[in-house]
């Protein structure tokens, strides 16, 4: 789903205008957004947690020439998932009737 798609759906479900709906999506990421330049957390009930995360700086290495490489520290954004998320979540993945993970080591047939 991208963000025209979310605004519509919004609309549909609140019975308001696409443009309320588009307002509203664009103050949440705002507001979200302002409170993670801060370092602050985001806390949705029945949804999940937004956080700040510090990654460490580490060896990297180019995978064309093989050269290695510093990768300096960073922040980033991580969504911590409620447990009803998660819940939600496996459960659709299990309505699907396959396994749609892909293994990192899987050999190809």
């Amino acid at each position: 789903m991208n963000k025209k798609e979310l605004i519509t759906l919004m609309a549909a479900r609140t019975g308001s205008s696409k443009a309320d709906a588009e307002r509203a999506v664009e103050v949440l990421i705002q507001v979200i957004s302002d409170a993670l330049e801060k370092s602050d957390s985001v806390s949705l009930p029945g949804f999940g947690t937004f956080e700040v995360r510090e990654r460490a700086a580490r060896m990297g290495r180019n995978p064309k020439t093989g050269e290695e490489l510093k990768i300096a520290a960073s922040r980033v954004v991580a969504l911590k998932p409620s447990a009803a998320l998660r819940a939600a979540v496996n459960r659709a993945g299990s309505r699907s009737g396959a396994d749609t993970r892909v293994s990192r080591n899987a050999q190809a047939p």
